[in-house]
């Protein structure tokens, strides 16, 4: 199958592919979330793309310079847990990388726990099954929430793949596919690069 190009607004140089084609770019979690939500709605998943990079370049400011991409268009997955009358509560918190993600006021609060913070980075990797700097709430446990920043739903995003060697692009309609996601307003602010 020739694959046609698709306009990325602010992608700059990278190249991508199909996703559903290039499965074996993205982590296992990954390629079965991505089957499974096409079995739901292939016209959007059938839209992602992925891009395989130099694992070095994975980072987001790395990744942006490098390749000439508008830092606007990647979105950073951040794991954030609190606990409530014994169980512990995990959020993966989906945030364009010029805010940061407001973890002491609305995550907390979402949560319903007295105090929420960032995962530990061992912990994230082993309960994910994917590799830290490509954490994506795209084949996330079924039992972690879904926070999604109202500026994620609008257009694409550049987002982990699971790998440390590869990105996803998704539209924001894949993103709200995903199995309990919720919009949530506020979720993040401008941060000091926005």
């Amino acid at each position: 199958m020739e694959d046609s190009p698709v306009d990325i607004p602010g992608i700059g140089t990278l190249a991508t592919l199909p996703a559903l084609d290039h499965l074996d770019l993205v982590a296992p979690p990954v390629a079965r979330a991505l089957q499974n939500l096409a079995a739901h709605d292939p016209e959007v998943v059938g839209r992602a793309r992925v891009a395989s990079i130099d694992p070095a370049l994975a980072d987001t400011q790395v990744l942006t310079r490098t390749f000439d991409m508008d830092p606007a268009l990647s979105s950073n997955c951040i794991l954030v847990a609190g606990s409530r009358s014994g169980t512990e509560r995990v959020a993966a918190c989906l945030v364009r990388a010029t805010t940061d993600v407001d973890v002491n006021h609305v995550v907390r609060k979402v949560l319903d726990v007295r105090k929420a913070s960032f995962w530990p980075q061992d912990r994230a990797v082993e309960a994910s099954g994917m590799e830290y700097g490509g954490i994506t709430p795209v084949g996330i446990p079924a039992r972690w929430r879904i926070l999604l920043d109202e500026r994620v739903v609008v257009g694409w995003s550049c987002i982990g793949s699971g790998l440390r060697r590869s990105k996803l692009f998704v539209t924001g309609d894949l993103l709200t596919l995903l199995p309990g996601a919720q919009v949530v307003e506020g979720l993040a602010q401008p941060g000091p690069s926005a």
